[in-house]
């Protein structure tokens, strides 16, 4: 349900004019399904390719400045900053909706912005020239975006089967209580995942030459970057841009903590029922109000139309339409939360009676089923349609059945030409194959001794890991569609049926289903980001050496801060992992929902499946794959835009904020008219404000968690004005 890797529209406008869909195998780049488990957002467009044939490195630059070291401290520690910095944010907005967001452009033009500067200012000679000074190039610049990316990776773990752990009451009451298990399991994935995709870019970069079009825009814009003409202007202007929303959103997020009723949420039905139009309070129990976050906004602008108005439109036909019949033919119910206003809640997810789930669900618990169907089937039949062109390629790429020969050089090949990479600048075999070994014995002893997997079931999850990122990097390579969030709860059936199998007890079953999903989704999701940021270097003719040692650092960084932050917003908010019957909670964790869904559903003697949602799921998921496959088989590709984004539309079954729909649907409509009014400025400064609206919410986010801990956050020192039943609603 989370993205990972989002095609950014801005940048590819100014050298993405050189990326057009030069392989019909791409399919149309008008739907990226990239909303994860997202997972993944839709963001695809067709590339005009004018200049350059996008699956070659970049021809030599004459005027391109001499790089004697591409590998630096300053880029590791900037990347691994700024990557730090999307990674916080993408736990606020993973946990508010399931989104995330790829750091690969953030981390390209505000590590130009930081570094370009100082490389002037210092001197090169010395000791402090030698660590921070010295000519930055595209190709160091492509260091910082490998360290970022990988620093900002992995949080998809803790938007999804992490605290899903935690709200079935399967590890210990809080995180902090296990931070050497989180930190371990967040390590089996992190450190597996990269060591398993190194030897592939061999096989998708340079045999299969894979267009990857989101570290293709990354490659072209970091090019644009270094122009020596007009490069330094343009950088100027997108991180003055991106710096001003980023402190305007930061500031103004910070505030509406204090005055959530006033400057963020406008509760219309409340506010109309308090002057008399008491029928619609319906509005507010439904969950239809504004809410002013720029963040979503921004994501509505980096999304596309499709995408955008594919999620409100679900939003409306789940919230606006299916429940509310449910709740007035009695096959959903609601659950009063005031006494004094008829407030009620439709998005209990726990019951005390289990057979409430069956017997008298709420409205959310009823569309979540429908929600996961929809985009495990979607995800499933766009990777079918999509196999025909991936066979292609794979046979054009003289793919060998033999798995030893997609790791091994051939000495009397002439395949890898291309890569102009000498040899020495590859990442040794030693590297990678010691790293892998060793990543292995270290996973199978931590799912055995901390998890109680036994060693067969710990190299199941590593071998689906695998096969999961075949997918996903064949699907992003050509799609731009990883789909790995959702594709990865099948893994989730495979481990509930060995559960079963087995005899397993409820909670063992469901630990080791979580926990095989942890492994299998966050080593596939890993594996994709880090094979995107090698086609990045590819195209730069950066040193993959450089790269992969950039990765492993940015991994390290990754570990550590993703466990801290899920330790820091659960301790603000301990209704992430401890969700109420009765109370919402302020981030609606739909990840986590349906992760935890899946799990309690296959290692339930009985499915806790209402019937008439399960029927409801799978005609709407037929449908879905129906009008996947006329969409493929029937209908011109420039007519693809005007087909629903299933996806969007199954995660707004999922996520009951509408709010979020309405804001991510405006976003897209303002850019729809600023394009047509005013390209240039659009071109030159779309993603540069995105971007700083996504991290300054996200960052603003942090910083109000930590305001709670400290106890000077709205709830104490906040005004209540404008919120329902006059509680503080922040």
């Amino acid at each position: 349900m989370s993205s990972t890797v989002p095609a950014y529209e801005t940048e590819r406008s100014q050298g993405l004019s050189e990326l057009r869909s030069h392989d019909e195998s791409a399919g149309s780049m008008e739907e990226k399904a990239g909303l994860k488990d997202k997972e993944i957002l839709d963001v695809r467009d067709d590339y005009d390719l004018n200049t350059h044939d996008i699956t070659r490195p970049f021809p030599p630059d004459a005027d391109e400045i001499e790089e004697p070291h591409q590998l630096t401290i300053r880029a590791v520690f900037v990347g691994s900053c700024l990557g730090a910095i999307v990674g916080a944010s993408n736990i606020y907005l993973g946990l508010k909706t399931g989104f995330t967001f790829g750091p690969q452009l953030f981390g390209s033009i505000f590590g130009y912005a930081i570094i370009k500067p100082l490389s002037k200012a210092l001197p090169e000679t010395g000791l402090i020239g030698r660590l921070f000074g010295g000519p930055f190039g595209p190709k160091e610049n492509c260091t910082v975006q490998s360290a970022a990316t990988a620093a900002g990776g992995i949080g998809i773990l803790f938007v999804s089967a992490v605290p899903a752990m935690y709200s079935l009451n399967l590890l210990s009451a809080t995180p902090s209580q296990d931070i050497g298990k989180l930190i371990a399991l967040t390590a089996c994935a992190g450190f597996f995942g990269i060591f398993f995709v190194i030897p592939l870019r061999k096989y998708y970069i340079v045999k299969q030459k894979l267009t990857f079009p989101t570290p293709a825009a990354t490659a072209i814009t970091i090019r644009a970057l270094h122009n020596s003409k007009t490069g330094a202007a343009a950088a100027r202007k997108k991180s003055l841009a991106l710096l001003t929303a980023f402190v305007i959103v930061f500031v103004y997020k910070v505030m509406t903590g204090y005055a959530p009723g006033v400057l963020y949420d406008w509760h219309i039905g409340w506010t109309l029922y308090r002057i008399g139009f008491t029928s619609i309070i319906s509005l507010e129990n439904f969950g239809w109000f504004i809410e002013f976050t720029p963040a979503f906004f921004g994501a509505g602008m980096l999304s596309g139309l499709n995408a955008s108005w594919s999620f409100f439109g679900g939003s409306i036909l789940a919230w606006g339409i299916i429940a509310p019949s449910l709740v007035k033919n009695g096959l959903a119910f609601g659950i009063p939360i005031s006494d004094e206003y008829p407030l009620i809640t439709y998005n209990a997810l726990v019951f005390s009676d289990p057979d409430k789930y069956v017997s008298e669900p709420s409205p959310r618990y009823w569309l979540l089923w429908p929600g996961v169907l929809m985009m495990l089937l979607y995800s499933f039949a766009d990777l079918a349609m999509n196999s025909g062109s991936i066979f292609q390629n794979i046979k054009k790429a003289g793919f060998n059945p033999n798995p030893v020969s997609w790791f091994r050089d051939d000495p009397n090949s002439t395949e890898e030409d291309e890569d102009l990479s000498p040899v020495e600048d590859r990442v040794p075999t030693l590297w990678w194959t010691v790293g892998l070994a060793l990543s292995v014995v270290l996973c199978v002893s931590i799912l055995a001794t901390m998890f109680h997997m036994n060693v067969g079931e710990a190299i199941l999850s590593l071998i689906l890991g695998f096969a999961f990122s075949f997918i996903g990097v064949q699907s992003s390579g050509t799609t731009d569609v990883n789909p790995i969030s959702t594709v990865a709860k099948a893994s989730q059936l495979i481990f509930g049926g060995i559960g079963k199998s087995t005899g397993l007890s409820q909670d063992p079953a469901r630990v080791m289903n979580l926990t095989a999903g942890v492994i299998s989704a966050g080593s596939a999701a890993q594996s994709t980001d880090m094979t995107g940021d090698l086609k990045t270097g590819y195209l730069l003719r950066a040193k993959p050496r450089n790269q992969f040692i950039a990765q492993l650092c940015g991994s390290v960084v990754a570990i550590f801060l993703n466990v801290g932050l899920f330790i820091l917003f659960t301790n603000a908010t301990p209704c992430i992992i401890h969700p109420s019957e009765t109370e919402t909670c302020t981030y609606g964790a739909p990840s986590v929902a349906a992760w935890s869904a899946v799990a309690v559903a296959v290692s339930s003697p009985k499915l806790p499946i209402p019937p008439s949602s399960g029927y409801t799921a799978i005609a709407l998921g037929l449908f879905a794959v129906a009008t996947t496959v006329g969409k493929h088989l029937w209908l011109p590709k420039k007519y693809w835009h005007w087909v629903p984004n299933w996806n969007a539309v199954g995660l707004a079954f999922v996520v009951p904020q509408v709010y979020y729909s309405i804001a991510m649907a405006a976003g897209a409509t303002f850019n729809f008219f600023w394009v047509r009014r005013s390209p240039g400025s659009f071109d030159m400064y779309m993603f540069a404000v995105a971007a700083g609206m996504l991290a300054g919410e996200g960052l603003g986010g942090v910083l109000q968690a930590l305001l709670a801990i400290a106890k000077v956050d709205g709830g104490l020192y906040g005004t209540a004005i404008g919120c329902p039943g006059g509680e503080f609603c922040g």
